[in-house]
């Protein structure tokens, strides 16, 4: 075969592969379109400005020393924190691994072989034949010892590797958002167990003094049944109540058990007591949020900016997958010395190897796989997309749903106190009028009853208080800085 047929051959080769990629199929990237809203409806009072309480740091969010060192123990030990760090890493060692694809692989090669050619062979007759130096002849068997350096390098004509590469970072980015992510949850996490912890501390301290309110009701009335003024049903019924309370008081127990060792685990280590404040909790205010303007949410929640950076990543997957309907230009060399003797290897020039060649390579006819991986990225990309859009939403209606919370448990609190006050009071009337036979039993220990209760509920409204507050904060993108 002549030159100028090998040249025709090459030519219509590369024709074919011009034409088909002139097939392959446009991009298409949809761009969200969810519009962010200006405000998040019912404020509740609160005032509507750019001023932003997800700036503050976490340690400038919360005063308590107690919750704050209780947070930094979490940060250091929590073991999904740490798995996502490890993701992080990962991550970034996937960065280096797509950069290392943009540059040259160069190898070393040392190789010793040896070949044994039948005698009546073209080779063979022609090693017989041939003399290597005048009166020697070519070793039968014939060793070969090689030392030389290859490279290869894909050149990236389509931008395919660097493409790759920049979905790689994207994905890298998105792991440390994802990591914020987890940092807002954790810290709010163990801000919630911290103050439920709290409440039913206070919770139990009620029942302890509910009990001894119970017990001295039950004194008064074993003496007036001795005066023959009440029957042993009210002794009984008295008494009955005063077990219901003890009882009680094991279950709360047993919640702050519980919660301790949730508060542990996100500690990082095995059951012990969680030091905290003692004070009165119902006593204890909580701090007043500045929500700022939705359009925030977009630089402060770690969950939004991790879903841009997938869709972006998702976006470039495309053009990589697109790419691949392209052909490929490869670049191959190789450098060194070979000789059937090691006394020859190093002798110059005539032990000395080199090779060059570049290889433009594309598919033609079977293309299904890399139009079914195109149609993939599309997908993924849409997916990207969508999710994009929904964790957008969902931190919207999260904010608005916390400030709902914060309005409405503020008016509760209200009302739920000067219900108390009134019962308080109504104690004593109770009291006043069985002591002067003008009230029976049952209505003692029905406004006792109610008393323990509203109380409780008072403390469970406080605690959700604070636990609104705390995920406001987080909702608003708070915790990771």
């Amino acid at each position: 075969m002549n030159k100028h047929s090998i040249y025709k051959i090459g030519l219509s080769v590369a024709l074919a592969l011009c034409v088909q990629s002139c097939k392959i199929p446009a991009i298409v990237q949809p761009e969200p379109h969810t519009p962010v809203p200006a405000d998040y409806g019912n404020q509740n009072g609160i005032k509507s400005d750019t001023t932003n309480v997800a700036a503050k740091s976490w340690r400038d969010y919360f005063t308590d020393q107690y919750l704050v060192d209780l947070i930094d123990t979490a940060l250091k030990n929590n073991q999904e924190l740490q798995i996502t760090l490890q993701e992080i890493e990962i991550a970034r060692n996937d960065v280096g691994f797509r950069k290392g694809q943009l540059l040259p692989s160069v190898g070393a090669k040392v190789g010793l072989g040896v070949e044994k050619v039948g005698r009546y062979t073209s080779q063979g007759a022609g090693d017989a034949s041939t003399d290597i130096t005048p009166g020697r002849e070519v070793p039968d068997p014939l060793m070969d010892y090689t030392a030389a350096l290859y490279a290869n390098w894909e050149v990236d004509i389509w931008n395919k590797l660097h493409n790759a590469k920049k979905a790689a970072v994207s994905r890298y980015l998105s792991t440390v958002e994802g990591k914020n992510f987890v940092l807002t949850n954790l810290i709010a996490e163990v801000a919630n167990s911290y103050y439920e912890l709290r409440g039913l501390d206070n919770a139990l301290a009620i029942v302890h003094q509910n009990i001894e309110l119970q017990k001295n009701a039950l004194e008064i009335v074993n003496v007036q049944k001795e005066a023959a003024r009440v029957t042993e049903l009210a002794v009984q019924k008295f008494r009955a109540e005063v077990l219901n309370s003890q009882a009680r008081e094991f279950e709360i127990r047993q919640r702050i058990t519980e919660t301790e060792n949730k508060l542990n685990f996100l500690l990082g280590r095995y059951p012990q007591e969680i030091p905290r404040d003692t004070s009165d909790f119902s006593a204890s205010v909580p701090s007043v949020a500045s929500t700022g303007i939705p359009s925030q949410l977009l630089a402060n929640r770690p969950d939004i900016k991790k879903a841009e950076l997938e869709l972006a990543a998702a976006k470039l997957d495309v053009k990589v997958a697109r790419a691949e309907f392209y052909p490929s230009f490869d670049i191959s060399a190789a450098l060194g010395f070979q000789a059937f003797d090691p006394s020859y290897l190093v002798k110059f020039p005539e032990s000395m190897l080199y090779s060059l060649a570049g290889d433009l390579a594309g598919p033609l006819i079977n293309r299904s796989g890399i139009k079914a991986e195109f149609k993939n990225a599309n997908a993924r990309q849409l997916q990207a997309m969508y999710d994009y859009e929904r964790t957008i939403l969902n931190a919207c209606l999260e904010v608005s749903t916390e400030l709902s919370s914060i309005g409405n448990l503020d008016k509760r609190y209200r009302l739920k106190s000067e219900e108390v006050t009134t019962l308080e009071h109504s104690i004593e009337i109770s009291d006043d009028l069985f002591r002067a036979a003008r009230a029976d039993y049952l209505e003692v220990l029905m406004t006792q009853r109610d008393v323990l209760e509203s109380k409780l509920e008072l403390v469970e409204t406080k605690t959700q208080q604070f636990n609104a507050i705390t995920n406001l904060y987080r909702d608003l993108g708070g915790g990771w800085r």
